[in-house]
């Protein structure tokens, strides 16, 4: 798995690689920034796992015991298909709105916290998002059907032509 994840990272540093890595004077990041240095530093820790299993380091490395047990399925398929959900939604509903709809089922449903601390971190989460993505590093998100809901939030911040 480590190698298999090794050359999604290369691929993802390869395809980043093709807009700008570095930082953009009076602009910010660049728009392969992230994703180029996080999948370098994805590539660094498979390289580090996959160091430990050649040198049999880790007791997982040492196991002959299956690498999925038989009941885990279960608990990961619907993460996985809320996942899929939530990036399908992302040019339909916006970033914001799927990332809450996914927050709200992770957390009330599969996790069964209380409905107002689900409420209360899948409406904190997205917006400290905004704000991290859109407003302090500019980078702008999908939004879909929600985006003229976002326009007054863009002019009070003088950022009116985004």
């Amino acid at each position: 798995m480590a190698a298999v994840m090794a050359l999604f990272s290369g691929y993802l540093m390869w395809k980043s690689a093709e807009l700008p890595i570095g930082w953009i004077k009076g602009e910010g990041p660049g728009g392969g920034m992230w994703p180029f240095w996080l999948s370098a530093i994805m590539l660094v820790s498979c390289i580090g796992i996959l160091v430990n299993w050649a040198r049999r380091a880790t007791w997982p490395s040492r196991s002959n015991e299956l690498f999925f047990a038989p009941g885990v399925l279960g608990s990961v398929a619907p993460v996985a298909i809320a996942l899929a959900v939530t990036i399908a939604l992302f040019s339909f509903a916006g970033a914001y709105l799927a990332l809450f709809a996914f927050l709200m089922f992770y957390l009330k449903v599969l996790g069964g916290y209380r409905f107002a601390s689900s409420l209360l971190a899948s409406l904190a989460i997205p917006v400290v998002t905004f704000f991290f993505f859109e407003i302090a590093l500019k980078i702008i998100l999908p939004k879909g059907f929600t985006e003229p809901f976002f326009l007054p939030i863009f002019k009070w911040f003088g950022m009116g032509g985004l």
